[in-house]
């Protein structure tokens, strides 16, 4: 397990990116799991940047794990912000058009179709989401 801690700006989404990347090149992860993984945490560490801090101002930690049968990543967002789970965000009406739909949880809805597995708890004052692939 290795994990980064970084102030909770949209800014360092680039830096939680490459972290987790540069541990995914260590076990050759597939380009198309690469990809799904990035859409989610371009997701869910902005919003964690735009939403989780009424201050504007906080750290979030992001955890990576390997699981080896059958071989998965784990990703884990922490942050000390308001309490908020994604999980509970209706999902988009997609059968209709952009123009018709209500702004959000459109990226919410992809990382969970993209996903294996998502889990949220709320633990001593923490957010704690954390995202499965299996990777192939």
């Amino acid at each position: 397990m290795k994990e980064l801690t970084v102030e909770a700006e949209v800014c360092n989404i680039e830096t939680v990116t490459d972290f987790i990347n540069s541990e995914l090149d260590n076990i050759d992860c597939p380009m198309k799991t690469r990809m799904q993984i990035d859409v989610a945490i371009d997701e869910l560490f902005g919003n964690i940047a735009h939403y989780a801090y009424e201050s504007g101002k906080g750290k979030a930690t992001v955890r990576i794990e390997f699981e080896k049968n059958p071989p998965a990543v784990i990703i884990t967002f922490i942050d000390s912000g308001k309490p908020f789970n994604p999980l509970t965000i209706a999902e988009p009406d997609t059968t209709l058009s952009a123009d018709e739909r209500k702004i959000g949880g459109l990226g919410i809805f992809i990382v969970k179709k993209t996903m294996d597995s998502i889990v949220y708890n709320y633990t001593n004052g923490q957010n704690v989401l954390s995202i499965k692939k299996v990777l192939g």
